[in-house]
């Protein structure tokens, strides 16, 4: 989010002509993505109160180059586990397993998130720095929470956690 509303930050892939596995989408740094990404950061946020305590953690992820996405992504989800203070196990399957019913990866999707009836909405509103000129804007992202709630994020999210349980 920033001065003129929700900014998606994407991270261009190689297209490669055949399917591939997940861990073998390479990065594309044809263009400077990362000083973009960095900046839109650094402006949407600067001004949220615990933004000095945590980007120290994030800048480096906009600085060196990862060859792969699912690295990059690994590296990430470690290091706002760590921010936030949440003890968890991360581990990769070594086979895909089939969807089954009720399977949370057909469910937790960018496209989803923006639908009014998403029922893993984050509706409980927290501090946002453009509330006062957009509202509060659920499903931004993880360190949209970290930068404007700071060590309260992980509060939160235990709630919203025991919320979704009972749905």
């Amino acid at each position: 989010m920033n001065g003129n509303g929700v900014l998606n930050l994407i991270i261009p892939t190689v297209h490669d002509q055949r399917m591939g596995v997940v861990k073998e989408v390479r990065i594309d740094y044809v263009t400077p993505w990362q000083r973009a990404h960095w900046r839109s950061i650094e402006s949407a946020y600067n001004n949220t109160p615990f933004y000095l305590y945590y980007k120290d953690a994030l800048k480096p992820f906009f600085e060196q180059k990862f060859e792969y996405l699912f690295d990059f992504n690994t590296q990430l989800t470690l290091t706002l586990l760590k921010a936030l203070q949440v003890d968890a196990k991360v581990e990769c399957t070594k086979t895909f397993s089939p969807y089954e019913e009720n399977d949370l990866r057909l469910e937790i999707h960018p496209k989803k998130a923006r639908r009014p009836d998403y029922r893993y909405a984050l509706k409980e509103p927290y501090y946002q720095v453009f509330e006062d000129k957009f509202g509060f804007s659920p499903n931004l992202s993880v360190i949209d929470l970290l930068f404007n709630e700071g060590p309260q994020a992980t509060t939160y999210l235990h709630h919203l956690a025991q919320t979704l349980v009972t749905l």
